[in-house]
């Protein structure tokens, strides 16, 4: 009896030995699946994308399209000259010198301006062979195969708008816009205009005699602008103006310039001085009061001789204006000092720096230093 009262006593102690080593066994597994489960992490998945339309997985991405375009302007080109000048030293008797070859005019520019994409002139000639002359101090005129001087020296297009332009009346006007029509030369100015594009850029050039500011010459100048800025132009703007040798331009031209900006125009580029007049920045646009001469067969030796190629870059997004670059390419209007062989030069050394230090010096409204390095000016930024 004690004996069986033992074994059910040593029984029932190891059932709860075992209990209780399965209460251990289980509660260690659960702290180590919990400590495991804690310091799980999942691995990193991209989030889905969402899924593109037909529409969107057809269409292209969108291409700014940019361009820089370089556009040239020279001041006053006379390519012929007055008959009571005299031969000798004349502009025909240096194109005779040498064998007509009517790429002498332009051989030290022309690389500059076939280079570019637009270069322009102011042209202070008849090409006629009319012979009743208007009743003027000065009369000039050549012969319409010499609109090939043009062509070799890479001139795309010329102001007509001047003093000039009716030297030989109206069958001079006449006959110079169909010798420049015939040789595939632009022309603007006395009611035409030009347009060229380059790029898919296109830019329109306007002409005027603009020795005062009448209220009628304004609302036409207004109306000009407004229809090229209609068609996407940019413009242009081209006034023959001022005062013969003088070196500071007159209230009368600010007053035109500011207005031409005020009214849409991108540049405004000056001639008639026949020197150099100093440059402005208005409202972010340039303005070149005056060029002075280029080819100038209009004097044999002119006591200055100082000029520049003005050069504006154009660059542009999807064909809308971004910025402008400036820069003055120093000349002289002869490669000889001590007469007019009507072959312009470009200024290097210090013939150079001292033109771009006269040039400075008359231009206190630039915004920046002119030198023959682009500046750039945005567009974007307010006026």
């Amino acid at each position: 009896m004690k004996k069986r009262m033992d074994r059910h006593r040593k029984k029932r102690r190891n059932r709860m030995i075992a209990a209780a080593a399965a209460i251990v066994f289980f509660s260690a597994g659960a702290l180590i699946y919990y400590v495991a489960a804690k310091a799980y992490k999942p691995p990193l998945t991209a989030a889905a994308e969402p899924e593109k339309t037909a529409a969107e997985e057809k269409a292209p991405e969108k291409t700014v399209v940019k361009s820089e375009i370089t556009v040239s302007s020279v001041g006053d080109c006379t390519l012929g000259y007055d008959d009571d000048f005299g031969y000798s030293g004349s502009f025909p008797y240096i194109f005779d010198k040498n064998n007509r070859d009517y790429s002498y005019f332009f051989r030290n520019t022309a690389e500059i301006f076939r280079n570019d994409d637009i270069t322009t002139a102011n042209l202070e000639t008849t090409f006629t062979d009319a012979s009743v002359k208007a009743e003027k101090t000065y009369n000039f005129k050549a012969p319409a195969d010499q609109t090939r001087i043009l062509t070799e020296g890479g001139i795309d297009a010329v102001n007509i708008a001047n003093n000039h332009i009716y030297d030989y009346l109206e069958d001079g006007y006449e006959d110079t816009k169909e010798a420049l029509t015939d040789a595939g030369i632009g022309f603007f100015g006395e009611g035409t205009r030009y347009t060229q594009e380059v790029d898919g850029v296109k830019f329109g050039f306007l002409g005027y005699r603009a020795f005062s500011s009448s209220e009628g010459f304004l609302s036409t100048l207004k109306t000009d602008i407004a229809s090229l800025k209609a068609e996407g132009c940019i413009v242009i703007v081209n006034f023959h103006w001022g005062i013969e040798r003088a070196y500071t331009p007159n209230e009368t031209q600010k007053d035109i310039a500011h207005y031409a900006i005020d009214n849409g125009a991108d540049m405004v580029i000056g001639h008639h001085p026949h020197v150099v007049q100093g440059i402005e920045t208005y409202k972010n646009k340039i303005i070149c009061y005056s060029l002075g001469n280029f080819c100038f067969g209009g004097n044999k030796n002119p006591s200055d001789k100082d000029t520049f190629i003005a050069q504006a870059v154009f660059r542009t997004e999807d064909s809308v204006l971004k910025s402008i670059g400036f820069r003055v390419i120093p000349a002289s209007v002869s490669s000889a000092e001590s007469y007019n062989d009507y072959c312009p030069a470009v200024m290097t050394g210090t013939e150079k720096d001292a033109f771009l230090e006269k040039l400075n010096g008359l231009s206190p409204d630039s915004g920046f230093q002119v030198s023959d390095q682009f500046q750039f000016i945005d567009q974007e930024t307010p006026q």
